[in-house]
């Protein structure tokens, strides 16, 4: 693809050999699709860090340029200079700095960086430009922030440490977007904020996700899953047509790209970016 919009790509570490093997699989498939970037997640307070720093290695080595997740809360700056370091020995130049969640049973250690905003101003203190940051933004309010300014704030403050760029969560209204975007704007953001899309390929699992992260499912598809009940195939062809929509509405409206969480599987994202219209 010959565009100035980019596509992006978010994998998460597998678990076995099987899903391993699996992950390989997806990551070959979607090479061909050129991907600017793909991203690797970072379990709550670290816990997939071993499996994370793994992954990345094994994406690096299928010719990948791999964006590694990091979480700062609960995590000692120290393990966090720990990981840079090994991400930068090894060529990585791109981080997805994120505060991250505390894992059940941690209580209130937050550790001394407690926000995304400080993890983004440890890695340019101690990094300089090394690392191109990513952060996170949220169309429709993080699940824990107690009013859209508020969490406008947060974004802006990631922002001003230093951040190159961000990727949204997820969600399915385009205004949603393209509103944050605008304010976002009016605050002297700069960066490009790319649009997260998740595939619609399992309801129960599109609905329990939504639910822990403060995405909206519209009223209407919400209305559709539940006409379709266990028909996969109905659920598949529906949600390949939605999400198609909403990622050429987005494109077409000047989103920089598509940041697309494929759950490791290709099927979705081959069923719908190459059918889209990219700038």
């Amino acid at each position: 693809m010959s565009k100035k919009q980019t596509l992006s790509l978010e994998f998460f570490p597998p678990r076995d050999s099987a899903a391993q093997e699996k992950l390989v699989r997806t990551a070959k498939t979607l090479m061909g699709l050129n991907p600017a970037y793909v991203s690797m997640t970072f379990g709550a307070g670290g816990s997939t860090r071993a499996g994370t720093v793994d992954a990345v290695a094994l994406l690096q080595n299928l010719g990948l340029d791999v964006a590694p997740h990091l979480s700062c809360i609960g995590t000692a700056p120290a393990q966090l200079g720990e990981m840079l370091d090994t991400y930068r020995d090894q060529g990585i130049r791109r981080i997805v700095a994120l505060r991250g969640d505390l894992p059940s049973g941690m209580g209130g250690d937050t550790g001394e960086l407690r926000y995304a905003s400080d993890l983004v101003s440890f890695i340019r203190e101690h990094y300089g430009e090394h690392f191109h940051i990513e952060v996170a933004a949220y169309p429709e309010m993080h699940p824990q922030a107690t009013s859209l300014e508020e969490d406008l704030g947060h974004f802006v403050n990631k922002v001003k440490a230093g951040a190159h760029g961000a990727i949204t969560q997820y969600f399915f209204n385009p205004d949603a977007y393209f509103s944050f975007v605008e304010r976002a704007q009016a605050q002297g953001v700069t960066i490009p904020i790319t649009p997260g899309i998740m595939p619609i390929t399992n309801s129960s699992q599109l609905l329990r996700f939504s639910t822990m992260c403060g995405a909206e499912v519209p009223r209407w598809i919400r209305l559709r899953l539940a006409d379709f009940g266990d028909d996969r195939a109905s659920i598949r062809a529906f949600g390949i047509d939605v999400v198609t929509r909403l990622c050429q509405d987005l494109l077409d409206g000047g989103a920089p790209g598509i940041h697309m969480y494929t759950l490791n599987g290709a099927d979705a994202s081959m069923a719908i970016l190459p059918n889209l219209t990219w700038r």
